[in-house]
């Protein structure tokens, strides 16, 4: 029998690749050869009703000789069904499948949960489907690769996941976990009162066994219901959180429309998802109704200043989250420009310098959101600390999105969370704290319930190997409710997700004790890449400061955006302003995320640095113009 190879398609209207390259890197690595349709058939693909269309498909998979075929496409459901449909009958139609004498013996599906599933059922298993969430080992193994092709190196990746979403099974199977009983945390006088602070919660737990404190978004929306019968809902939501007592630390889930329009009469825009709360009295109804949990919330995309004052006023925010260079018209989610953006969000963190209030950074994910590096997270991670620091903030929680994007491998996270954590943490001093809050990321969970537990299960054990020597870390951990994929978490959801959490923890820890599991404190993988990424860091991190003046202001931060410092080839909106940001490709390589020239080869920091600088005048003269363009509007 001659070689397989495999081909990938999806229609240009779907702009998800990242399956797609991911499956196709995989592949490669175990020595197959992998086509991914160009331009030409993905356009093809939009539209298989049209004849023209299917013959030009099936012309593709001949001249490229394809013996296996995987289409993905992730936007609307019943097109998925139908795409598939007239995929198959095009393959039987013209005798190309392995049942009839052709050249294709295995097609594959990926996309949402129920196009998969229909799909499944109709083509009678002769589809293989990923609805997402897939480890390592278990898509190679649908795609039909023996597990004599797959190289060590990545038996060894997949394996580490592969023992953790064991454990994650016989948590979930024992079921042992709905007994875990909520903490006491209210040794210390100002607990829940409006002197209570997050640092004074974690000091005054730090007994054995350590449990740390767990933080939750929650925010309820349905749009039949009014704005008035949402904000009493989410009220008795929190009431019953905050009598349960396994929430720490309740995290607002607002509506577009409360960070962007608040206080402003909303007509008929669009709320967005999310808790409509629109006046600082409903924020101390919030405050009230969750005593004796503390309480934080999004910060907003205009006069951000100011509302980080009003929180601070109505819900004693426990802290401040800002993203510097995200929430703007980058990503379409504030009104605001880059620069104007990143001085605002400067001049708010003095502002939280001054209440003595912990920052959290919400930047690194929302670079590789939009396809950035894993050296990319690190160091946009870094220059926000430093900048907090530089501003007078003495506290630091540092989120960590482990999963991100969901294709990366738990050695390449465990190597990029201690990165990042030396770096950051080498900005410690008697005036400055730093709090490490890993969570799940975003797309991670499975749709499947039973699957989705298993998972938050085995990311907890992830988050613990970070520094599976300290038990007081972390000393936060940010739970992402395990029905994320399928619907709303609900209280009764939340606390249960918690109870996993903190159950799985400490039986991840009692199973080290007992020399049960691996040390991954000992791993000569993790240890290596660690060591590629921090160096790799420091060189980019070295430039920036030794040629750019005031690199720690909004200027500084603009021009590192700009001249392309932080790559984000993902990046939609203001693309001419900033064409060197988003110059460069990344892919996927073994587990991580690694910058490529336009032949695929991986760039090295150097590299990187020596094409950011020579953009460096062209973007200090932009941003002259720009100041003097804002000077003038000012005086007008």
């Amino acid at each position: 029998m001659s070689e397989n190879v495999f081909g990938f398609l999806k229609p240009s209207l779907d702009a998800h690749t990242l399956g797609i390259i991911s499956a196709a890197e995989l592949l490669r690595e175990c020595g197959y050869r992998v086509v991914i349709g160009d331009e030409k058939v993905s356009k093809a693909m939009d539209n298989l009703r049209y004849e023209i269309n299917r013959k030009a498909v099936m012309n593709w998979l001949r001249e490229n000789r394809i013996t296996r075929v995987g289409i993905s496409y992730r936007l609307d459901e019943e097109e998925a069904i139908n795409l598939v449909g007239y995929f198959m009958n095009e393959l039987k139609n013209n005798n190309m499948l392995s049942y009839q004498g052709g050249p294709i013996n295995t097609v594959f599906f990926g996309g949402l949960p129920r196009a998969c599933e229909v799909i499944e059922k109709e083509h009678k298993g002769f589809v293989k489907v990923f609805k997402g969430g897939e480890s390592v080992s278990e898509s190679l193994a649908k795609m039909g690769v023996p597990s004599e092709r797959i190289p060590k190196d990545i038996m060894e990746g997949s394996l580490y996941d592969d023992l953790r979403m064991e454990f994650g099974k016989e948590v979930i199977d024992s079921q042992e976990y709905q007994r875990f009983m909520p903490i006491d945390r209210s040794n210390y006088k100002e607990y829940g009162t409006f002197k209570d602070s997050v640092v004074k919660r974690i000091d005054a737990n730090m007994k054995s066994p350590f449990s740390p404190l767990i933080r939750a978004h929650v925010g309820p929306y349905w749009s039949t219901m009014s704005r008035f019968d949402l904000i009493r809902e989410f009220l008795s939501w929190v009431k019953y959180l905050a009598d349960t007592r396994y929430l720490d630390i309740l995290s607002i889930g607002t509506s577009q429309l409360t960070q962007s329009n608040f206080g402003e009469d909303w007509g008929d825009k669009p709320n967005g998802g999310g808790v409509p709360v629109n006046s600082p009295e409903e924020y101390k109804m919030i405050w009230e109704a969750s005593r004796p949990m503390l309480v934080r919330t999004y910060a907003g995309t205009k006069n951000i200043p100011q509302l980080a004052k009003m929180y601070e006023e109505t819900l004693n925010i426990c802290w401040h989250a800002l993203s510097l260079w995200w929430f703007n018209r980058l990503d379409g989610r504030g009104p605001y420009d880059l620069y104007t953006n990143l001085k605002q969000h400067i001049q708010t963190l003095k502002y939280i310098a001054e209440t003595g209030k912990p920052f959290e950074p919400n930047v690194p994910h929302h670079f590789a959101f939009r396809g950035a590096d894993d050296v990319t997270y690190i160091v946009s991670a870094y220059l926000s600390a430093k900048l907090a620091k530089s501003k007078g903030v003495k506290t630091l929680i540092l989120q960590n999105m482990l999963n991100t994007p969901r294709s990366t491998w738990g050695i390449q996270d465990l190597a990029k969370s201690r990165a990042m954590l030396k770096l950051i943490r080498e900005l410690e001093d008697r005036n400055f704290r730093v709090i490490l809050q890993p969570r799940a990321g975003l797309d991670y969970f499975r749709p499947d319930l039973y699957e989705a537990k298993i998972q938050l299960a085995a990311v907890t054990a992830l988050m613990d190997d970070i520094e599976p020597h300290d038990e007081t870390s972390p000393p936060i951990i940010h739970v992402v409710s395990y029905s994320e994929a399928c619907h709303l978490a609900t209280p009764d959801i939340v606390n249960e997700s918690i109870k996993i959490t903190q159950y799985s923890l400490q039986k991840y820890r009692e199973m080290r004790r007992k020399g049960r599991i691996q040390d991954m404190n000992k791993n000569i993988e993790v240890e290596e890449r660690m060591a590629e990424l921090i160096d790799s860091a420091r060189a980019i991190i070295s430039a920036m400061e030794k040629h750019i003046e005031d690199l720690y202001s909004a200027e500084g931060f603009y021009k590192v955006f700009a001249a392309g410092f932080l790559p984000v080839p993902y990046l939609w909106n203001e693309v001419e302003e900033f064409k060197y940001a988003k110059a460069w490709s990344t892919r996927p390589v073994k587990g991580s995320v690694k910058v490529v020239d336009e032949n695929g080869r991986i760039v090295k920091a150097d590299k990187i640095v020596s094409f950011a600088l020579k953009n460096l005048n062209e973007v200090e003269y932009n941003l002259k113009n720009l100041k003097l363009y804002f000077d003038l509007e000012e005086k007008r």
